[in-house]
This record gives C-alpha cells, sequence and structure tokens, in this order.
C-alpha cells in the first residue's frame, strides 16, 4: 500500500480531506485527524488506537504495526504500509473516522449503505 492507496479509500467516506499535519500529508475529517503520513514516506500515524489494541495488534503483526519511543504514551499505532493489506488499514481508518467524524456524517453514511 502506499498513501496514495490509503487516500483512495478515506476520501470516499464523507468529510474526508487531504491536509497536513506535522509538516506531511495527512487525512482529516471536518479538521480532525485522521492519519498522518510519516517524514519516511512509508509509516502511517493513526491515532485512536487504545494501548492494549496497539500491544496485540504489534504481537500479532509487527512486520505491518510498530511503535517509536515517540508515541509510547499516545493512543496511536504506526502501520508499514508497504507491508499492510487495504482491508486492515480501512478497518482502521474507518473506526477512527466513526470517532472524529460529526454524528450526522456517521449516521448519513450508515444510513446510506444499509439502503444500498
Amino acid at each position: 500500500m502506499t498513501f496514495d492507496d490509503v487516500c483512495a479509500i478515506a476520501l470516499a467516506w464523507p468529510g474526508v480531506e487531504r491536509s497536513t499535519s506535522y509538516g506531511t500529508p495527512a487525512l482529516k475529517v471536518k479538521g480532525k485527524l485522521l492519519a498522518r503520513l510519516r517524514e519516511d514516506g512509508e509509516t502511517l500515524v493513526v491515532p485512536g488506537v487504545g494501548f492494549d489494541e496497539r500491544e496485540m495488534l504489534i504481537e500479532a503483526e509487527p512486520e505491518v504495526f510498530h511503535l517509536s519511543p515517540h508515541y509510547r504514551d499516545w493512543p496511536i499505532v504506526l502501520m508499514r504500509l508497504p507491508k499492510a493489506g487495504a482491508d486492515a488499514v480501512e478497518a482502521l481508518l474507518l473506526r477512527r473516522w466513526r470517532e472524529a467524524a460529526p454524528k450526522r456524517l456517521v449516521k448519513d453514511f450508515d444510513a446510506a449503505r444499509v439502503d444500498q
């Protein structure tokens, strides 16, 4: 996966836009961070992942999920995009989108999916 692949997934959801965070490409929903690309161009920073879940992800797929000391005290996981599958990226980002998006957007999104 690449950041462009990540964008193709997330930009299909309501309110998601390309932006920047800490000088790097990012995706935001209504101004709230969804994810950002690290300076190496291959690592995705995904906020909203609790410590227990992060530990489980890293243990289950250490080639994909990891952590740097900088993020140790934050509910964040790092993903190596070249090793990540689209399903894993979509699942984490969709959950983050649901947390960050305005409730009305989530409700409308869910209603549209049921109607399909």
